[in-house]
């Protein structure tokens, strides 16, 4: 039987984790400023929206869609200078959380992937 990366991390309950602690990591590491820079200084509505997009991203309740339509991550994100750097500290930032809540290593791996797919789509400077 074929799931989802939503049940094979447990669902709500992980992906909250997940996405906190991503935060949390992109608040304290000093290596990560020019992302850190990029977000309001407070992070709530930063976080609700993660969770919500990730929730349907990874394969569960469709909560960003049911909340703001279709994510657009393109559109949503133009404003905001993503190079390569900004790209690869997001990314540190969510590997590192994805390893701190312990995530299987095969799902880690996948979710890599697609993390730096669509983190490589986002980028509009060089």
């Amino acid at each position: 039987m074929v799931t989802t990366p939503y049940e094979r991390m447990g669902g709500e309950e992980t992906v909250l984790k997940l996405v906190n602690r991503f935060y949390d990591l992109m608040d304290t590491i000093p290596e990560v400023q020019e992302v850190r820079d990029i977000h309001s200084p407070d992070l709530k509505m930063a976080r609700e929206r993660l969770f919500e997009f990730l929730s349907g991203w990874f394969g569960g309740p469709q909560l960003y869609v049911e909340k703001h339509g279709h994510p657009r991550l393109r559109q949503r994100h133009v404003d905001f200078p993503i190079g390569v750097k900004e790209r690869d500290q997001w990314l540190h930032c969510m590997f590192k959380a994805m390893q701190d809540v312990g995530l299987d290593d095969s799902l880690q791996k996948e979710l890599q992937q697609s993390f730096f797919k669509t983190g490589d789509f986002l980028r509009n400077i060089d």
